[in-house]
Protein backbone atom coordinates (compact mmCIF):
# COMPACT_ATOMS: atom_id res chain seq x y z
CA UNK A 1 0.00 0.00 0.00
CA UNK A 2 2.77 2.29 1.02
CA UNK A 3 4.58 1.79 -2.37
CA UNK A 4 2.23 3.64 -4.37
CA UNK A 5 1.25 6.38 -1.79
CA UNK A 6 5.33 6.80 -2.09
CA UNK A 7 4.97 6.27 -5.99
CA UNK A 8 2.41 9.33 -6.06
CA UNK A 9 4.45 11.73 -3.19
CA UNK A 10 7.34 11.16 -5.65
CA UNK A 11 5.24 12.37 -8.61
CA UNK A 12 4.53 15.80 -7.07
CA UNK A 13 8.43 17.50 -7.91
CA UNK A 14 7.43 16.04 -11.55
CA UNK A 15 4.55 18.86 -11.53
CA UNK A 16 7.29 21.75 -11.29
CA UNK A 17 9.46 19.85 -14.13
CA UNK A 18 6.70 20.72 -16.88
CA UNK A 19 7.23 16.62 -17.93
CA UNK A 20 2.96 16.54 -18.54
CA UNK A 21 3.52 13.44 -20.47
CA UNK A 22 6.13 12.14 -18.22
CA UNK A 23 3.57 12.73 -15.07
CA UNK A 24 0.50 10.56 -17.62
CA UNK A 25 3.00 7.99 -18.46
CA UNK A 26 3.52 7.39 -14.78
CA UNK A 27 0.02 7.16 -14.01
CA UNK A 28 -0.95 4.37 -16.17
CA UNK A 29 2.13 2.62 -15.07
CA UNK A 30 1.17 2.75 -11.43
CA UNK A 31 -2.81 1.30 -12.76
CA UNK A 32 -0.86 -1.78 -14.49
CA UNK A 33 1.42 -2.23 -11.39
CA UNK A 34 -1.75 -2.28 -8.88
CA UNK A 35 -3.46 -4.19 -11.71
CA UNK A 36 -0.76 -6.91 -11.69
CA UNK A 37 -0.63 -6.68 -7.53
CA UNK A 38 -3.56 -8.13 -6.76
CA UNK A 39 -4.30 -12.74 -6.04
CA UNK A 40 -7.40 -13.29 -5.92
CA UNK A 41 -6.92 -16.09 -3.61
CA UNK A 42 -6.96 -13.83 -0.66
CA UNK A 43 -10.29 -12.11 1.06
CA UNK A 44 -8.10 -9.71 2.48
CA UNK A 45 -4.88 -8.88 1.47
CA UNK A 46 -1.92 -6.39 1.69
CA UNK A 47 -3.10 -5.71 5.04
CA UNK A 48 -1.50 -3.72 7.99
CA UNK A 49 -2.45 -1.70 10.80
CA UNK A 50 -4.98 0.59 9.46
CA UNK A 51 -5.26 -0.35 5.67
CA UNK A 52 -5.86 -3.48 3.57
CA UNK A 53 -7.67 -4.52 0.06
CA UNK A 54 -10.66 -7.14 -0.19
CA UNK A 55 -11.79 -7.10 -3.93
CA UNK A 56 -14.22 -4.20 -3.21
CA UNK A 57 -11.53 -2.03 -2.39
CA UNK A 58 -9.12 -3.36 -5.12
CA UNK A 59 -11.66 -2.95 -7.83
CA UNK A 60 -12.70 0.39 -6.93
CA UNK A 61 -8.69 1.58 -6.05
CA UNK A 62 -8.18 0.54 -9.80
CA UNK A 63 -10.93 2.39 -10.98
CA UNK A 64 -9.85 5.55 -9.31
CA UNK A 65 -6.14 4.87 -10.14
CA UNK A 66 -7.46 4.42 -14.07
CA UNK A 67 -9.79 7.34 -14.55
CA UNK A 68 -7.55 9.96 -12.90
CA UNK A 69 -5.28 8.56 -15.64
CA UNK A 70 -7.87 8.90 -18.00
CA UNK A 71 -8.45 13.03 -16.74
CA UNK A 72 -4.93 14.05 -17.47
CA UNK A 73 -5.40 13.36 -20.71
CA UNK A 74 -8.53 14.41 -20.79
CA UNK A 75 -7.46 17.76 -19.52
CA UNK A 76 -5.44 19.06 -22.46
CA UNK A 77 -6.89 22.53 -22.55
CA UNK A 78 -5.53 23.06 -18.99
CA UNK A 79 -1.85 22.43 -20.15
CA UNK A 80 -2.06 23.93 -23.62
CA UNK A 81 -3.00 27.28 -22.15
CA UNK A 82 -1.14 26.90 -18.95
CA UNK A 83 -3.62 27.30 -16.49
CA UNK A 84 -2.28 26.73 -13.43
CA UNK A 85 -1.50 23.13 -14.83
CA UNK A 86 0.97 22.42 -12.12
CA UNK A 87 -0.97 22.67 -9.49
CA UNK A 88 -4.22 21.24 -11.12
CA UNK A 89 -1.57 18.22 -11.08
CA UNK A 90 -0.91 18.77 -7.84
CA UNK A 91 -4.16 18.69 -7.07
CA UNK A 92 -5.25 15.55 -8.90
CA UNK A 93 -2.21 13.64 -7.36
CA UNK A 94 -3.65 14.80 -3.55
CA UNK A 95 -7.41 13.41 -5.00
CA UNK A 96 -5.78 9.97 -6.25
CA UNK A 97 -3.66 9.75 -2.63
CA UNK A 98 -7.60 10.50 -0.60
CA UNK A 99 -9.54 7.88 -2.91
CA UNK A 100 -6.86 5.23 -2.42
CA UNK A 101 -6.50 6.01 0.90
CA UNK A 102 -10.11 5.88 1.52
CA UNK A 103 -10.90 2.95 -0.12
CA UNK A 104 -8.25 0.86 1.93
CA UNK A 105 -9.45 1.88 5.29
CA UNK A 106 -9.98 -0.81 8.07
CA UNK A 107 -11.20 1.32 10.45
CA UNK A 108 -14.32 2.85 10.47
CA UNK A 109 -12.88 6.66 11.49
CA UNK A 110 -10.03 6.39 8.87
CA UNK A 111 -12.97 5.33 6.36
CA UNK A 112 -14.53 8.74 7.03
CA UNK A 113 -11.41 10.97 7.79
CA UNK A 114 -10.25 10.43 4.07
CA UNK A 115 -13.65 10.09 3.06
CA UNK A 116 -13.85 13.97 4.30
CA UNK A 117 -10.50 14.76 2.48
CA UNK A 118 -11.55 13.97 -0.97
CA UNK A 119 -13.84 16.27 -0.96
CA UNK A 120 -11.44 19.33 -0.75
CA UNK A 121 -9.69 18.28 -4.05
CA UNK A 122 -12.63 18.26 -5.63
CA UNK A 123 -14.19 21.50 -4.59
CA UNK A 124 -10.50 23.50 -5.62
CA UNK A 125 -10.97 21.37 -8.91
CA UNK A 126 -14.64 23.06 -9.42
CA UNK A 127 -14.15 26.19 -8.22
CA UNK A 128 -10.52 26.50 -9.88
CA UNK A 129 -10.78 25.59 -13.37
CA UNK A 130 -14.73 25.63 -13.62
CA UNK A 131 -16.58 27.43 -16.36
CA UNK A 132 -18.72 30.04 -15.61
CA UNK A 133 -19.48 31.93 -12.33
CA UNK A 134 -21.71 30.10 -11.15
CA UNK A 135 -18.90 26.90 -10.09
CA UNK A 136 -18.41 29.22 -6.85
CA UNK A 137 -22.60 28.33 -5.93
CA UNK A 138 -21.65 24.69 -7.37
CA UNK A 139 -18.93 24.28 -5.41
CA UNK A 140 -20.96 25.91 -2.27
CA UNK A 141 -23.93 23.10 -2.54
CA UNK A 142 -21.64 20.25 -3.09
CA UNK A 143 -19.33 21.17 0.73
CA UNK A 144 -22.66 22.03 2.39
CA UNK A 145 -24.95 18.75 1.33
CA UNK A 146 -21.93 16.35 2.26
CA UNK A 147 -21.03 18.28 5.74
CA UNK A 148 -24.15 19.20 6.81
CA UNK A 149 -24.73 15.25 6.87
CA UNK A 150 -21.35 14.33 7.96
CA UNK A 151 -21.58 15.84 11.12
CA UNK A 152 -23.93 13.49 12.61
CA UNK A 153 -22.13 10.57 11.16
CA UNK A 154 -18.80 11.64 13.36
CA UNK A 155 -20.61 11.82 16.27
CA UNK A 156 -22.46 8.27 15.62
CA UNK A 157 -19.19 6.60 15.00
CA UNK A 158 -18.07 8.31 18.29
CA UNK A 159 -21.29 6.70 20.28
CA UNK A 160 -20.50 3.41 18.60
CA UNK A 161 -17.17 3.42 19.54
CA UNK A 162 -18.19 3.85 23.47
CA UNK A 163 -20.20 0.91 23.55
CA UNK A 164 -18.15 -1.04 21.04
CA UNK A 165 -14.34 -0.31 22.16
CA UNK A 166 -13.83 -0.95 18.41
CA UNK A 167 -14.22 1.15 15.00
CA UNK A 168 -12.45 -1.55 12.56
CA UNK A 169 -14.76 -2.87 10.11
CA UNK A 170 -14.18 -6.69 11.15
CA UNK A 171 -15.75 -6.08 13.97
CA UNK A 172 -19.00 -4.01 12.54
CA UNK A 173 -21.39 -6.57 13.44
CA UNK A 174 -22.87 -5.64 16.16
CA UNK A 175 -26.29 -5.61 15.50
CA UNK A 176 -27.53 -1.63 16.02
CA UNK A 177 -31.37 -1.29 16.88
CA UNK A 178 -31.50 2.53 16.46
CA UNK A 179 -33.00 4.18 13.84
CA UNK A 180 -31.29 7.87 15.16
CA UNK A 181 -28.39 5.95 14.78
CA UNK A 182 -29.46 4.40 10.92
CA UNK A 183 -30.12 7.76 9.84
CA UNK A 184 -26.83 9.46 11.21
CA UNK A 185 -24.76 6.93 10.07
CA UNK A 186 -26.40 6.61 6.42
CA UNK A 187 -27.38 9.68 5.30
CA UNK A 188 -24.21 11.11 4.53
CA UNK A 189 -23.79 8.28 1.84
CA UNK A 190 -27.18 8.70 0.53
CA UNK A 191 -26.09 12.08 -0.15
CA UNK A 192 -22.85 11.04 -1.44
CA UNK A 193 -24.56 8.66 -3.78
CA UNK A 194 -27.01 10.76 -4.13
CA UNK A 195 -30.34 9.49 -3.40
CA UNK A 196 -33.34 11.17 -5.06
CA UNK A 197 -34.53 13.99 -2.71
CA UNK A 198 -30.88 15.03 -1.80
CA UNK A 199 -29.61 14.89 -5.21
CA UNK A 200 -29.57 18.79 -6.50
CA UNK A 201 -26.21 19.54 -5.62
CA UNK A 202 -24.59 16.50 -8.48
CA UNK A 203 -26.18 18.07 -11.60
CA UNK A 204 -25.06 21.89 -10.36
CA UNK A 205 -21.54 20.60 -10.08
CA UNK A 206 -21.15 18.17 -13.16
CA UNK A 207 -22.27 21.75 -14.97
CA UNK A 208 -20.00 23.80 -13.59
CA UNK A 209 -17.11 21.40 -13.50
CA UNK A 210 -14.00 21.03 -16.02
CA UNK A 211 -13.79 17.85 -17.76
CA UNK A 212 -11.76 16.32 -15.18
CA UNK A 213 -14.60 17.54 -12.39
CA UNK A 214 -16.65 15.92 -14.10
CA UNK A 215 -14.89 12.69 -14.79
CA UNK A 216 -13.57 12.07 -10.58
CA UNK A 217 -17.21 12.78 -10.13
CA UNK A 218 -19.10 10.67 -12.20
CA UNK A 219 -16.57 7.99 -11.91
CA UNK A 220 -15.46 8.07 -8.48
CA UNK A 221 -17.19 10.31 -5.94
CA UNK A 222 -20.70 8.71 -6.33
CA UNK A 223 -19.35 5.37 -5.82
CA UNK A 224 -17.74 6.85 -1.80
CA UNK A 225 -21.61 6.87 -1.13
CA UNK A 226 -22.10 2.85 -2.80
CA UNK A 227 -19.23 1.71 -0.84
CA UNK A 228 -19.63 3.23 2.90
CA UNK A 229 -22.99 1.69 2.73
CA UNK A 230 -21.73 -1.75 1.88
CA UNK A 231 -19.23 -1.54 4.71
CA UNK A 232 -21.78 -0.55 7.35
CA UNK A 233 -24.70 -1.90 6.25
CA UNK A 234 -23.56 -5.15 8.27
CA UNK A 235 -24.42 -3.15 11.52
CA UNK A 236 -27.78 -2.83 10.36
CA UNK A 237 -29.03 -5.99 9.84
CA UNK A 238 -32.21 -5.93 12.22
CA UNK A 239 -33.06 -2.49 11.71
CA UNK A 240 -32.71 -2.58 7.81
CA UNK A 241 -35.03 -5.21 7.44
CA UNK A 242 -37.89 -3.05 8.74
CA UNK A 243 -37.14 0.21 7.11
CA UNK A 244 -35.38 -0.70 4.07
CA UNK A 245 -38.38 -0.88 2.17
CA UNK A 246 -38.49 3.28 2.45
CA UNK A 247 -35.60 4.03 1.01
CA UNK A 248 -35.68 1.32 -1.93
CA UNK A 249 -39.32 3.00 -3.04
CA UNK A 250 -37.93 6.24 -2.83
CA UNK A 251 -35.03 5.29 -4.73
CA UNK A 252 -37.08 3.30 -8.12
CA UNK A 253 -39.77 6.45 -7.85
CA UNK A 254 -36.82 8.76 -7.82
CA UNK A 255 -35.02 6.97 -10.72
CA UNK A 256 -38.32 7.02 -12.94
CA UNK A 257 -38.96 10.74 -11.98
CA UNK A 258 -35.00 11.45 -12.79
CA UNK A 259 -35.45 9.67 -15.93
CA UNK A 260 -38.23 11.80 -17.26
CA UNK A 261 -36.23 15.19 -16.06
CA UNK A 262 -33.23 13.82 -18.41
CA UNK A 263 -35.66 13.69 -21.67
CA UNK A 264 -36.63 17.65 -20.90
CA UNK A 265 -33.18 18.42 -20.39
CA UNK A 266 -31.37 20.64 -23.32
CA UNK A 267 -27.57 20.94 -21.71
CA UNK A 268 -25.98 17.90 -22.64
CA UNK A 269 -23.71 17.67 -19.38
CA UNK A 270 -27.12 18.50 -17.07
CA UNK A 271 -28.41 15.06 -19.36
CA UNK A 272 -25.72 12.77 -18.57
CA UNK A 273 -25.26 14.27 -14.62
CA UNK A 274 -29.29 13.42 -14.20
CA UNK A 275 -28.96 10.00 -15.77
CA UNK A 276 -26.16 9.00 -12.86
CA UNK A 277 -29.15 9.86 -10.57
CA UNK A 278 -31.15 6.98 -11.99
CA UNK A 279 -28.74 4.82 -12.15
CA UNK A 280 -27.29 5.14 -8.45
CA UNK A 281 -30.85 5.41 -7.62
CA UNK A 282 -30.72 1.29 -8.85
CA UNK A 283 -27.35 0.64 -6.77
CA UNK A 284 -29.01 2.02 -3.83
CA UNK A 285 -31.69 -0.15 -4.00
CA UNK A 286 -29.32 -3.29 -4.29
CA UNK A 287 -27.41 -2.43 -1.67
CA UNK A 288 -30.58 -1.85 0.75
CA UNK A 289 -32.11 -5.37 -0.09
CA UNK A 290 -29.02 -6.86 1.50
CA UNK A 291 -28.50 -10.12 -0.29
CA UNK A 292 -25.90 -11.58 -2.46
CA UNK A 293 -27.84 -10.56 -6.28
CA UNK A 294 -27.48 -6.55 -4.80
CA UNK A 295 -24.45 -6.39 -3.23
CA UNK A 296 -22.72 -8.16 -6.43
CA UNK A 297 -25.21 -5.94 -8.63
CA UNK A 298 -24.20 -2.80 -7.19
CA UNK A 299 -20.74 -3.45 -7.61
CA UNK A 300 -20.96 -4.17 -11.02
CA UNK A 301 -22.86 -1.21 -11.52
CA UNK A 302 -20.75 0.91 -9.91
CA UNK A 303 -17.90 -0.22 -11.97
CA UNK A 304 -19.85 0.04 -15.32
CA UNK A 305 -21.64 3.61 -14.33
CA UNK A 306 -17.89 5.02 -13.81
CA UNK A 307 -16.34 4.50 -16.80
CA UNK A 308 -19.57 5.09 -19.30
CA UNK A 309 -20.67 8.10 -17.54
CA UNK A 310 -16.66 8.87 -17.70
CA UNK A 311 -16.48 8.60 -21.32
CA UNK A 312 -20.04 10.33 -21.75
CA UNK A 313 -18.75 13.34 -19.90
CA UNK A 314 -15.49 13.33 -22.27
CA UNK A 315 -17.84 13.05 -25.15
CA UNK A 316 -19.68 15.70 -24.50
CA UNK A 317 -16.41 17.94 -24.10
CA UNK A 318 -15.34 17.19 -27.06
CA UNK A 319 -18.40 18.54 -28.73
CA UNK A 320 -18.09 21.68 -25.79
CA UNK A 321 -14.73 22.52 -26.69
CA UNK A 322 -15.13 22.97 -30.41
CA UNK A 323 -18.93 24.77 -30.30
CA UNK A 324 -18.35 26.48 -27.20
CA UNK A 325 -21.93 25.24 -26.03
CA UNK A 326 -23.50 22.13 -24.40
CA UNK A 327 -26.82 23.17 -25.42
CA UNK A 328 -28.51 20.10 -27.73
CA UNK A 329 -30.19 22.85 -29.71
CA UNK A 330 -26.97 23.99 -31.06
CA UNK A 331 -24.93 20.47 -30.79
CA UNK A 332 -27.05 19.30 -33.89
CA UNK A 333 -26.05 17.70 -37.21
CA UNK A 334 -22.60 16.40 -35.34
CA UNK A 335 -22.29 13.46 -37.61
CA UNK A 336 -21.82 15.75 -40.68
CA UNK A 337 -18.64 17.61 -39.36
CA UNK A 338 -17.51 14.12 -36.93
CA UNK A 339 -18.75 11.32 -38.28
CA UNK A 340 -16.25 8.59 -36.26
CA UNK A 341 -16.94 10.52 -32.78
CA UNK A 342 -20.79 9.73 -34.04
CA UNK A 343 -19.27 6.14 -33.46
CA UNK A 344 -18.86 6.83 -30.10
CA UNK A 345 -21.60 8.61 -29.23
CA UNK A 346 -23.55 5.54 -30.06
CA UNK A 347 -21.73 2.77 -28.49
CA UNK A 348 -21.44 5.17 -25.21
CA UNK A 349 -25.45 5.84 -25.39
CA UNK A 350 -26.05 1.71 -25.81
CA UNK A 351 -23.55 1.30 -22.83
CA UNK A 352 -25.60 3.89 -20.78
CA UNK A 353 -28.93 2.08 -22.07
CA UNK A 354 -27.50 -1.21 -20.52
CA UNK A 355 -27.32 -2.92 -24.04
CA UNK A 356 -24.92 -5.65 -24.35
CA UNK A 357 -22.07 -6.57 -24.27
CA UNK A 358 -21.82 -3.72 -21.61
CA UNK A 359 -21.07 -4.53 -17.90
CA UNK A 360 -24.27 -1.75 -17.32
CA UNK A 361 -26.30 -4.82 -18.44
CA UNK A 362 -24.74 -7.20 -16.22
CA UNK A 363 -24.96 -4.78 -13.34
CA UNK A 364 -28.77 -4.61 -14.12
CA UNK A 365 -29.75 -7.95 -14.49
CA UNK A 366 -28.29 -8.72 -11.40
CA UNK A 367 -29.73 -5.53 -9.90
CA UNK A 368 -33.56 -6.70 -11.11
CA UNK A 369 -33.12 -10.15 -9.77
CA UNK A 370 -32.30 -9.04 -6.78
CA UNK A 371 -34.98 -6.38 -6.55
CA UNK A 372 -37.87 -8.13 -7.82
CA UNK A 373 -36.65 -10.90 -5.15
CA UNK A 374 -37.27 -8.15 -2.54
CA UNK A 375 -40.54 -7.35 -3.77
CA UNK A 376 -42.72 -8.22 -7.16
CA UNK A 377 -43.99 -5.03 -7.42
CA UNK A 378 -40.51 -3.31 -7.77
CA UNK A 379 -41.17 -4.53 -11.04
CA UNK A 380 -43.11 -1.76 -12.26
CA UNK A 381 -41.05 0.57 -11.61
CA UNK A 382 -37.61 -1.19 -12.82
CA UNK A 383 -39.20 -1.85 -15.65
CA UNK A 384 -40.20 1.92 -16.53
CA UNK A 385 -36.68 3.11 -15.62
CA UNK A 386 -35.23 0.64 -18.45
CA UNK A 387 -37.48 1.69 -21.03
CA UNK A 388 -37.01 5.56 -20.15
CA UNK A 389 -33.40 4.99 -19.52
CA UNK A 390 -32.81 3.85 -23.46
CA UNK A 391 -35.21 6.92 -24.16
CA UNK A 392 -32.94 9.61 -22.99
CA UNK A 393 -29.99 8.18 -24.11
CA UNK A 394 -31.66 7.62 -27.67
CA UNK A 395 -32.54 11.40 -27.71
CA UNK A 396 -29.20 12.34 -26.38
CA UNK A 397 -27.62 10.54 -29.67
CA UNK A 398 -29.77 11.42 -31.96
CA UNK A 399 -30.07 15.15 -30.71
CA UNK A 400 -26.34 15.57 -31.00
CA UNK A 401 -25.90 13.89 -33.84
CA UNK A 402 -28.78 14.25 -36.27
CA UNK A 403 -30.44 17.83 -37.36
CA UNK A 404 -29.56 20.71 -39.13
CA UNK A 405 -26.26 22.07 -38.86
CA UNK A 406 -26.02 25.23 -36.24
CA UNK A 407 -25.22 28.12 -38.66
CA UNK A 408 -22.76 29.71 -36.01
CA UNK A 409 -20.24 27.31 -36.63
CA UNK A 410 -17.76 28.45 -39.12
CA UNK A 411 -14.50 26.73 -38.16
CA UNK A 412 -14.42 23.10 -36.91
CA UNK A 413 -12.24 20.62 -36.67
CA UNK A 414 -12.61 17.00 -36.58
CA UNK A 415 -11.08 14.21 -33.62
CA UNK A 416 -7.58 14.22 -32.80
CA UNK A 417 -5.77 10.76 -31.70
CA UNK A 418 -5.46 11.69 -27.96
CA UNK A 419 -9.51 12.03 -28.27
CA UNK A 420 -9.65 8.33 -29.50
CA UNK A 421 -7.07 7.02 -27.40
CA UNK A 422 -9.18 8.45 -24.30
CA UNK A 423 -12.46 7.40 -25.83
CA UNK A 424 -11.07 3.33 -26.40
CA UNK A 425 -9.65 3.19 -22.70
CA UNK A 426 -13.07 3.90 -21.57
CA UNK A 427 -14.73 1.76 -23.79
CA UNK A 428 -12.24 -1.32 -23.98
CA UNK A 429 -12.10 -2.34 -20.00
CA UNK A 430 -16.52 -1.64 -20.30
CA UNK A 431 -17.05 -4.39 -22.83
CA UNK A 432 -14.19 -6.33 -21.82
CA UNK A 433 -14.98 -7.33 -17.67
CA UNK A 434 -17.99 -8.79 -18.70
CA UNK A 435 -16.26 -12.14 -19.55
CA UNK A 436 -14.70 -11.93 -15.76
CA UNK A 437 -17.68 -11.51 -14.19
CA UNK A 438 -17.60 -14.69 -11.97
CA UNK A 439 -14.69 -13.08 -10.09
CA UNK A 440 -17.19 -10.18 -8.71
CA UNK A 441 -19.06 -12.77 -6.47
CA UNK A 442 -15.70 -13.58 -4.61
CA UNK A 443 -15.61 -10.56 -2.01
CA UNK A 444 -18.90 -11.03 -0.48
Amino acid sequence: MMKFILFMIFMIPLCFMGNFWMIQFLFFIMSFMFLLNFSFNFIIMNISYLFGWDLLSFSLILLSMWICSLMILASEKIIKNNNYYEIFMIVLIFLLMSLVLTFSSLNLFVFYLFFEISLIPTLILIIGWGYQPERIEAGVYLLFYTLLVSLPMMISIFNFYESNYSLDFYFLDEKVNSIFMYLCMNFVFFVKLPMFFVHLWLPKAHVEAPIAGSMILAGIMLKLGGYGLMRVMMMFMEIGMKINFIFITISLVGGFFVSLICIRQSDMKSLIAYSSVAHMGLVLSGIMTMNIWGMCGALVMMLAHGLCSSGLFCLANISYERIHSRSLYLNKGLMNLMPSMSLWWFLFSCCNMAAPPSMNLMGEIMLINSLVSFSWMSMIFLSLMSFFSAVYSLFLYSYSQHGKLYSGVFSFYSGVNREYLLLILHLYPLNLLVLKGEYISMWI
